[in-house]
């Protein structure tokens, strides 16, 4: 990549551009957005991440914009020790080591700072890059919901994933 990449935790500053990477045509093609989110809902949704300790957002800056996020929700209760894992790359930055560098901080705070033993993820069946970048940090295939999301006008699956923590903390 020419230009740094910068990953900072999320504020509430960032929604304008983390909108704009939402509603870019492949994130939303590879995601569970739909494009009728409003920018105003997506303010208040912004907002809430910030504010919610159970989430841990964190955003890729180039050239100070938001190119990319990757988020951990921490479940409570007999979950409290897992956490689900969204992320997104603006479509002209995809396939620049972004995702990879944004997931690398994710793990890095689940398995360093939260104690954090379980993360768990969907991804569409054939998103083969992604699926591959979660294989190359120890995810595992654990299942497939067989017609679970629909997209561009058909039933798609998606596959489910999960990371144990690897060093044997648990």
């Amino acid at each position: 990549m020419a230009h740094e990449v910068r990953i900072r935790p999320l504020s509430g500053e960032d929604a304008v551009d983390l909108y704009r990477v939402r509603l870019a045509p492949e994130v939303m093609r590879q995601t569970l957005a739909l494009p009728s989110l409003t920018l105003d809902r997506w303010r208040r949704e912004v907002e809430s991440m910030v504010v919610n300790p159970r989430n841990h957002c964190l955003v890729a800056i180039v050239e100070g914009e938001v190119v990319g996020a990757v988020n951990l929700e921490v479940g409570h209760g007999r979950r409290g020790h897992g956490a689900a894992l969204g992320i997104m790359v603006r479509d002209d930055v995809q396939a620049r080591g972004i995702g990879g560098r944004l997931l690398d901080a994710a793990l890095r705070m689940a398995d360093d700072w939260l104690d954090v033993r379980r993360i768990e993820l969907e991804v569409f069946s054939d998103h083969t890059v992604a699926i591959e970048m979660y294989e190359r940090r120890g995810f595992v295939r654990e299942g497939v919901k067989v017609g679970a999301a629909y997209r561009d006008g058909a039933d798609w699956d998606v596959v489910m994933m999960g990371r144990r923590r690897p060093d044997g903390r648990d």
